[in-house]
């Protein structure tokens, strides 16, 4: 904590390191109430700072000093300085040896950094800047070393002690105590450093590599999820396998290992061959985890193997390159969801959580480039904008350079950097220099901040035969005040004729047409394509799969967008159809109830929905999609000013006519899906996923018909499901019923069977956040009561507090502030026991601005509390100071 004002740290101000660390060699001494860390470093001078021996100032937090040695002389309190942050001292020569011990607290460590205990386990979490907390150390991702680790405890409380590389060597010690020594051949940041203690039990298995090698995998938990392992290590393998074929790349150490913790700040680590996950991303079962959260294990696993080349082995070089390794890791884990998935639903997933999150990211206080120019605090810049935005802009170099040409990047990029600390200025070389591309206009995408918008018009010449298109693009302004240059834009598009087939499609000026859908890149403010021999007026379908994460804007009828959502060869366009079809027709009611008319729903959007619920053909995962209205966090992510009383009634009463007017639909749609659920067991597969998606949205529409069939059927899925998506669907469904006694019964019986189940109790607490009735923050304060929820668990906070003001928009955004207050009070709190966690439950707060003067104020003064509320971690005293800018 600090009561100066923190600094601001600038990319501009990088420089190399003075020194580097060749070798490091720990040896953890773990005891109950404190732990010793002996660590020796064989350092040299960095021949790229030039000569002379400049002073070495290594990083260090909350440790206490027990013994310096340096090139094998002990020295005195008298031969270096030592600050809260700071160890200086002075090297003799140009190499040289340093030895320290150091005394650290995991058992009081709330904050989750560095060293910790959780549920009686000993585990790291280094980055970003962790490691300073276990020893003193260059902490900084462009210092590279091999680490060798010994750790040693006691053998009955903590049987099993991991960290980093290949097990080396193990034995017994005095007093019952035990130990084992690991190596890790490859060199490494500290921030992938990870050490575990514990009383563990292991699930094995082996993978085959491309070049017959054979790979030990371990999952480790508490003895209690054994059985809860098998689909994280499903899903590791299958990623093993793909990312072999994808991109060439094979797993390199002789083991990898996986464990589950209870109390994470994240939701996985990648430290090099010892991955540590909070226990939500690796523990699922059908009896327990929802078909959300088995695609959420799959592509975690996926995500954080992959990082093995796109982060390990090539690394960034500062923290401001953080996009580097997460843009392309998720760009990387989307492609294997999409693979082992629905491609189109995970693309409408994808997008549908970026302009709802990361849009409204892009819009506020804390806006930043993909490669921030500063920061105060690094771990507020695990965003979306790093890591979703990030992702869509590696994913336009795929479309400019299409699959090969991106192949060929890639490879090279991971030829030319193996064992390197990079830029994102690297990555795009090696695209570049593989393909013989120029993509420095295209750089800007990492450098400026905010969602370029593209508004686009058309001219139809039909003397000519011509059909012309005009794309205008800008950027709003963001807190960094830098002036917004033309972006390069890739718009994959195509043109329908008046039956909905796509025109083969030529510019002028080419010799002859192509396909019917193609890429055109934008990189002007202002830019016109015009089309040949388009023999009738033709409707353009625009931005297919989201080739950029822009906001389009295009004046399509109503009229329009149905047929779009009818004829459109893209699954995507045709999903985005009908949202913009909702959009106009929620708009339409928001406005109706902000002028005290009644409310009156257009007959096309249930005309339209009607025809997409009847399509036997279309996939039931695509179906589920179209029927999902726009959310209200993104209905007001798009208001100019958000009226949340008016959003909430629009939406909730469009979802009543729907329910009326489609329940017969509806009705044969759920009993269909419901009879096969029956006949058929649970198995985590696309297909399965597909049709409980549907018959489960299908039900939370019925549910709004109050009719008793309906309760009837909700009752019994609750009862009689053999899996948690089922059930716990049936449990939102009543709790946002008017039906009381079976709402209550229903939460009762659950919370009994469930109770010595932490991740699905979370889903109960989150459930009842989330319920829109009135009342919310009653219950919402009454739950943080339960037996079940504890402040100092991150899951537990993300669950109930990050449900309600995320998610319950309408009683977060009370009209007397008291959700405001609610909040404001739980981010004091928690800024003395983890900041990372504060910080990250102020984003509702942030958005200020979005609101009615009103609620503009009653926002605004409460971040204003919290930041005179005295000492502020740097990670809250950033966001609450940025706000308010």
């Amino acid at each position: 904590m600090r009561t100066e004002q923190p600094k601001m740290i600038y990319l501009k101000d990088y420089q190399a390191p003075d020194y580097l660390i060749d070798e490091t060699h720990l040896t953890f001494e773990l005891f109950e109430d404190h732990s010793l860390v002996h660590a020796q470093l064989v350092m040299r001078r960095n021949p790229e700072r030039g000569t002379g021996l400049p002073p070495l100032v290594l990083d260090g937090q909350q440790l206490e000093l027990l013994s310096v040695t340096l090139a094998d002389q002990e020295l005195t309190a008298a031969d270096y300085q030592l600050t809260d942050s700071h160890l200086t001292l002075q090297p003799p020569s140009e190499t040289f040896t340093l030895d320290t011990t150091v005394k650290i607290h995991p058992e009081t460590n709330t904050a989750l950094e560095g060293l910790y205990k959780s549920s009686g386990m000993f585990c790291t979490q280094c980055e970003a800047e962790g490691f300073r907390k276990i020893t003193y150390y260059l902490d900084r991702p462009d210092v590279m070393s091999v680490f060798t680790t010994t750790v040693i405890a006691e053998q009955h409380s903590y049987p099993v002690l991991l960290s980093n590389g290949n097990p080396i060597a193990s034995g017994p010690g005095e007093d019952g105590r035990h130990w084992a020594t690991w190596e890790d051949p490859f060199k490494k940041p500290a921030y992938l450093f990870a050490l575990v203690a514990g009383d563990l039990w292991c699930v094995e298995d082996s993978f085959t590599t491309m070049t017959n090698r054979e790979v030990a995998l371990r999952i480790y938990v508490e003895p209690e999820n054994i059985d809860k392992c098998q689909h994280a290590m499903t899903s590791l393998k299958k990623s093993m396998r793909w990312d072999e074929e994808t991109y060439g790349r094979e797993y390199d150490l002789d083991i990898f290992m996986i464990v589950a913790v209870n109390d994470f700040n994240m939701g996985a680590m990648e430290n090099k061959g010892l991955n540590i996950f909070n226990s939500s991303a690796v523990l699922a079962r059908a009896e327990t985890a929802t078909d959300a959260a088995h695609q959420r294990v799959e592509a975690i696993v996926a995500h954080e193997y992959f990082h093995n080349w796109s982060g390990n082995r090539v690394t960034c070089r500062d923290w401001f390159q953080l996009s580097l390794k997460e843009g392309f890791t998720v760009f990387r884990d989307s492609g294997f969801s999409a693979d082992m998935n629905s491609a189109t639903v995970k693309r409408i997933q994808d997008v549908a959580y970026l302009r709802t999150h990361q849009f409204a990211e892009d819009a506020g206080p804390m806006a930043h480039a993909v490669r921030p120019d500063s920061f105060i605090e690094i771990s507020n810049f695990y965003t979306l904008t790093v890591y979703e935005k990030g992702s869509e802009v590696v994913g336009m170099i795929h479309t400019l350079l299409g699959a090969e040409g991106f192949r060929k990047g890639s490879d090279l990029y991971f030829e030319r950097h193996d064992g390197q600390a990079v830029t994102c200025d690297d990555f795009i070389k090696a695209m570049e220099d593989a393909n013989g591309a120029d993509l420095s206009q295209f750089k800007r995408w990492y450098s400026q901040a905010g969602t370029p918008r593209l508004a686009v018009s058309e001219a139809y010449d039909a003397a000519a035969k011509t059909y012309s298109l005009t794309f205008r693009q800008s950027c709003p302004p963001t807190p960094d005040k830098v002036e917004k240059l033309p972006f390069v834009i890739p718009v994959e598009l195509g043109l329908l004729d008046g039956q909905g087939a796509g025109i083969a499609l030529r510019l002028a000026g080419e010799a002859t047409a192509g396909d019917t859908s193609r890429v055109i890149s934008v990189t002007e403010a202002e830019q016109t394509f015009t089309f040949v021999d388009i023999a009738e007026k033709p409707l353009p379908s625009l931005l297919r799969g989201f080739s950029a994460p822009v906001k389009l804007s295009f004046p399509y009828s109503r009229d329009q967008l149905m047929f779009l959502m009818q004829h459109d060869s893209d699954g995507f366009n045709r999903w985005d159809a009908g949202q913009q079809l909702a959009v106009q027709v929620l708009q339409e009611l928001i406005g109706q109830h902000q002028a005290g008319q009644p409310l009156k729903l257009d007959q096309r959007l249930i005309d339209a929905l009607r025809t997409v619920l009847s399509d036997e053909s279309l996939d039931q995962a695509m179906v589920a999609e179209m029927l999902s209205l726009p959310s209200e966090a993104y209905l007001t992510e798009i208001s100019e000013v958000a009226d949340v009383d008016a959003i909430h009634a629009a939406r909730e009463f469009a979802r009543k006519q729907l329910a009326d007017n489609l329940f017969e639909g509806l009705w044969l749609r759920y009993q269909a899906n419901r009879e096969l659920s029956k006949q058929t067991p649970y198995v985590a597969e696309a297909e399965h996923f597909a049709r409980r998606a549907l018959q489960n949205i299908a039900l939370s529409y019925l549910m709004l018909s109050g009719k008793p069939e309906v309760l009837a059927a909700t009752l019994d899925q609750f009862d009689t499901s053999d899996n948690m998506t089922e059930r716990l669907t049936a449990l939102a469904v009543l709790v946002n019923s008017p039906f009381e006694a079976e709402k209550a019964q229903a939460l009762a019986v659950f919370a009994e069977n469930f109770k010595d189940n932490p991740l699905v109790m979370d889903q109960w607490f989150s459930v009842q956040a989330g319920s829109t009735l009135p009342g919310g923050l009653a219950r919402v304060k009454a739950l943080m009561q339960h037996p079940a929820f504890t402040i100092k668990n991150p899951n537990k906070v993300r669950a109930l507090v990050g449900a309600f003001a995320g998610q319950n928009l309408i009683n977060f955004h009370a009209a007397d502030g008291s959700g405001y207050r609610f909040l404001a009070d739980l981010v004091i709190q928690l800024n003395t026991l983890n900041p990372q966690i504060a910080s990250r439950q102020l984003a509702p707060l942030t958005r200020w601005r979005k609101y009615d003067s009103a609620r503009q104020a009653l926002m605004k003064a409460e971040l204003e509390r919290i930041l005179g509320a005295g000492e502020l971690s740097s990670d809250v005293f950033e966001v609450v100071s940025k706000s308010l800018a």
